[in-house]
C-alpha cells in the first residue's frame, strides 16, 4: 500500500472487530506523538454534536 497523500492523510476507515460488538478507527501517528500518547493508554470517548470526543482519561 503506498502512502497517502497530504490532502488524504487524515481519512480514516471505519472497521468492526472480529468479534462484531466494537469499532476501530486508527489516528494519524502524528496526532498521538503530539499528545504524547503511549500504546495502551486509557482515553475517553465522548459524543460531541455530531461527532466524538477523544482525551486522556484522568483519575477523579
Amino acid at each position: 500500500m503506498g502512502r497517502r497523500t497530504i490532502e488524504n492523510r487524515n481519512i480514516r476507515n471505519l472497521q468492526k472487530t472480529a468479534g462484531g460488538s466494537t469499532y476501530i478507527v486508527s489516528l494519524p501517528i502524528e496526532i498521538i506523538r503530539e499528545l504524547g500518547w503511549r500504546r495502551k493508554q486509557k482515553l475517553v470517548v465522548k459524543r460531541y454534536g455530531d461527532g466524538i470526543l477523544i482525551k486522556d482519561w484522568k483519575p477523579e
